[in-house]
């Protein structure tokens, strides 16, 4: 189920779906199609979020929803009469960091509703199904929540390596026909997988170059996370809860959030033979592990005595650096998170070229602008101990702004003065913690 959705807000058809798999969550359901009806599209279509990119076709959620009971009518119409065509998806690339892009992929709108419609049924049929090593896009877990169970397992003590993985351009890397296998094993129903079929496979426009992928789910589109998750329930989670899991001699647990994932072991034994296994099997569904990113780490809690304020070795995961950190008050140590320095100098960078490009709009747009884009760091980003990499943000962001406010024009400077005053007046969000990781 998607973050929004409840069982309150399912129709009495998904609702029956949802009981029918609770009750057999294995059992192959054979009637799905028929769940894609107005109220879904329409569903589907309020979830868009205002403002999105919009695909090849040019049409915004608003220009859609201008005549949208005839175009819901006629798209449900079209989907019935096996007419309905999935448009090309409009590939854009956001920067990644250190050079590198990440491509997206826009769907237009109504192939957006289309997916939000099918999302809705896959997430549940397989909802009941996932395991609880799974945080990514399911309702209900965040990102938080995964730093939250690392958090309770290494507190047990019984963690002294982790196996930090990363699957190479995952969602470009899916095996079409391998998911499809997936897919049927749960889905009998050949009209609703013909409609997953048309979201996997379409062209892809990129500037005036198209192309037609054979391998992969488009990252970006409503429908992947539901297809990602699926893909490696089946890879990873099972796999590692019920055959490696069980042969080892310690303790162990998977945390995945999408395609990020990280393993604990209690023995360092344990981590190499898994480390050597899930190579193998990485490459039996065709994925690639970074042979620079994927490693072992050992994490184990220091000594009272050990000297220095750090531990000895730090782990990367979700954004963050996670780290052994000396009790502020008593002995010991605790577990600890401070923001990358790659998705640190992003978000810096990303702040200051809006600063530049938007310096000739009024302050106040600036300001509201500017609280957006920090408030929205700071709600994944404002965690335990990492006070101080929210506050270098700030410190750039106002750096970033009164440079390009004093190149608003050649007249009259702005000096450090006049700008603190203006800071009274339109202050920006304070650094706090916003997301306690040290809960339970």
């Amino acid at each position: 189920m998607t973050k929004g959705q409840t069982l309150e807000s399912m129709s009495p058809e998904l609702l029956r779906v949802v009981e029918r798999v609770r009750r057999d969550p294995h059992a192959r359901q054979r009637s799905l199609a028929y769940l894609i009806d107005i109220g879904a599209l329409r569903r589907s279509y309020t979830g868009l979020r205002k403002g999105a990119a919009v695909g090849v076709d040019g049409v915004t959620k608003a220009a859609y929803g201008e005549g949208l009971e005839g175009n819901l009518q006629d798209l449900h119409r079209r989907m019935r009469e096996m007419k309905y065509r999935h448009q090309p998806l409009r590939r854009v690339r956001i920067a990644k960091g250190k050079g590198q892009t990440r491509p997206i992929g826009i769907s237009a709108t109504e192939d957006k509703i289309v997916q939000g419609a099918l999302r809705e049924i896959l997430e549940a049929v397989y909802e009941p199904t996932f395991r609880e090593c799974s945080y990514g896009f399911r309702r209900g877990r965040s990102a938080h929540d995964a730093l939250r169970t690392l958090n309770c397992v290494v507190r047990t003590g019984k963690v002294s390596v982790i196996l930090e993985a990363d699957i190479q351009s995952f969602f470009d890397s899916v095996d079409r026909p391998l998911l499809r296998k997936m897919l049927e094993q749960r889905i009998a129903d050949k009209s609703f997988k013909r409609l997953v079929a048309k979201c996997l496979h379409m062209g892809v426009l990129e500037g005036e170059e198209f192309s037609r992928p054979e391998v992969g789910t488009a990252q970006g589109s409503i429908i992947s996370p539901i297809l990602g998750n699926i893909f490696l329930h089946n890879v990873l989670d099972v796999w590692f809860e019920d055959e490696v899991k069980p042969r080892l001699a310690g303790e162990a647990t998977l945390i995945r959030y999408a395609d990020d994932f990280i393993i604990c072991f209690e023995h360092a034994r344990d981590a190499e033979r898994t480390m050597d296994v899930l190579r193998q099997r990485m490459d039996r569904f065709k994925l690639k592990l970074h042979p620079d990113k994927t490693r072992l780490v050992e994490l184990r809690r220091p000594s009272r005595n050990e000297p220095g304020g750090k531990g000895p070795k730090t782990l990367s995961f979700l954004g963050f650096v996670v780290y052994w950190r000396r009790n502020r008050q008593g002995p010991g140590w605790h577990l600890s998170w401070k923001t990358r320095a790659a998705r640190l100098q992003r978000a810096i960078s990303g702040i200051t070229d809006y600063c530049r490009s938007h310096r000739h709009t009024s302050v106040a747009s600036q300001h509201l602008a500017l609280k957006r884009r920090i408030q929205g760091h700071f709600n994944y980003f404002g965690v335990n101990d990492n006070t101080r990499c929210l506050s270098a943000l700030v410190f750039q962001v106002e750096r970033a702004w009164y440079k390009w406010l004093n190149r608003r024009s050649q007249r009259s400077r702005l000096n450090w003065e006049r700008f603190r005053a203006l800071l009274r007046d339109y202050p920006l969000p304070a650094p706090r913690v916003y997301a306690n990781l040290w809960i339970d």
